[in-house]
């Protein structure tokens, strides 16, 4: 009976239906992994222990009740805010970009905590001016999201800048932003986009000018895009075969366990695996939106969609970028890239979201 309630307990606040997907996708990070390093059991179980950790993050997290959850927004937003600062002024240097941080114990990357704090802190900001939002309102919380996108497109760090904007676009736009006033941000920054463009670091332009062309420099700025796409067209639509991906095995794919991890479950699965992929990415995003829909608070509501449609985001970009159709910016395939870091970061916003669901009648208002 202890040992029964000890278990009751422990799987109380996990949505078993998310649970379940959740698990076929890290699953299959586990399959393509091995494949993708070559049968690299040491990568595996460091993988393994990545996906502990972050489902150990998550698990706490789903037993805590958002209403706590929202009284640290601002704490860890002016937190993570005073590590952008530390990184900008005392940051390491490691490979042309200034991301990272010695605090003595270790080091750390201020900008993957923001992924959660930016939507917490506008979340928070946005619920205790629910009943009297106005224009203003969306002002500032635009500045809330902007000051800290600054300081990590500045590192540079775009595919977390791009990921954080996204997720407070999001926000704005579950906030109520009027469609008038998004068709202004809109054109104002299309008209901004000369000024943007001569902002970019030069390795930042040839990436976007290898999307247009990447023959341009095939064997330089080029290569990450069109291996990727030899990898993607060439597993036809049944795929090459667990394990005998050539563009994948005979060393020709970049990046094959992290960034380009896509690449190599496209070759060796083809378009119909990539079907059942986006099934199942397809399916985590509806239940995120069914809890969504659900939610019992305002703060709730536009946290549950904010974390929904940025693991879209995730998804679309990290495909995008490996099929040719957007540029190269450094974002992970969610849940099936190696890593520890996104793993944690994603996990940690789905246990949000099964707070969200399991403490609907416990969230005060």
């Amino acid at each position: 009976m202890i040992r029964q309630r000890l278990w009751q307990r422990f799987i109380l606040h996990l949505d078993p239906i998310l649970m379940a997907a959740l698990g076929l996708l890290l699953l299959t990070s586990l399959m393509v992994l091995y494949s993708a390093s070559d049968g690299d059991w040491s990568r595996v179980l460091k993988q393994v222990a990545n996906m502990l950790v972050a489902l150990g993050c998550m698990w706490l997290v789903a037993n805590l009740p958002l209403h706590y959850l929202m009284r640290t927004a601002l704490p860890i937003y002016i937190l993570g805010l005073s590590l952008l600062v530390g990184v900008a002024l005392f940051g390491e240097v490691s490979h042309g970009a200034r991301r990272w941080l010695n605090i003595g114990v270790t080091v750390i990357q201020p900008s993957e905590l923001m992924k959660i704090a930016v939507p917490l802190m506008m979340a928070w900001y946005f619920e205790k001016n629910e009943a009297t939002l106005t224009l203003r309102n969306y002002f500032v919380a635009a500045l809330l999201l902007l000051l800290p996108v600054a300081l990590i497109a500045r590192q540079p760090d775009l595919g977390t800048a791009v990921l954080i904007s996204a997720s407070g676009f999001y926000l704005l736009f579950l906030a109520g932003l009027s469609w008038r006033v998004m068709a202004v941000m809109l054109v104002a920054g299309l008209g901004s986009l000369p000024v943007l463009w001569s902002m970019l670091h030069d390795y930042q332009r040839h990436r976007i000018m290898m999307l247009l062309d990447p023959s341009q420099d095939a064997l330089g700025k080029g290569y990450h895009t069109i291996q990727g796409m030899i990898a993607v067209g060439s597993g036809g639509i049944f795929g090459k075969g667990y394990l005998n991906g050539t563009q994948t095995h005979l060393d020709f794919l970049p990046e094959r366990t992290t960034d380009f991890i896509f690449a190599v479950y496209s070759e060796e699965f083809g378009l119909l695996g990539n079907l059942i992929l986006l099934g199942m990415y397809l399916f985590v995003i509806g239940r995120g939106f069914v809890i969504t829909a659900d939610a019992s608070t305002y703060f709730t509501r536009l946290m549950a969609g904010s974390i929904t449609l940025t693991f879209f985001t995730y998804a679309f970009v990290n495909m995008g970028m490996v099929s040719g159709i957007l540029p190269v910016v450094g974002v992970p395939l969610p849940l099936i890239s190696y890593g520890g870091t996104s793993m944690v970061t994603l996990l940690l916003g789905f246990g949000m979201l099964m707070s969200i669901h399991t403490h609907k009648k416990l969230v005060q208002t």
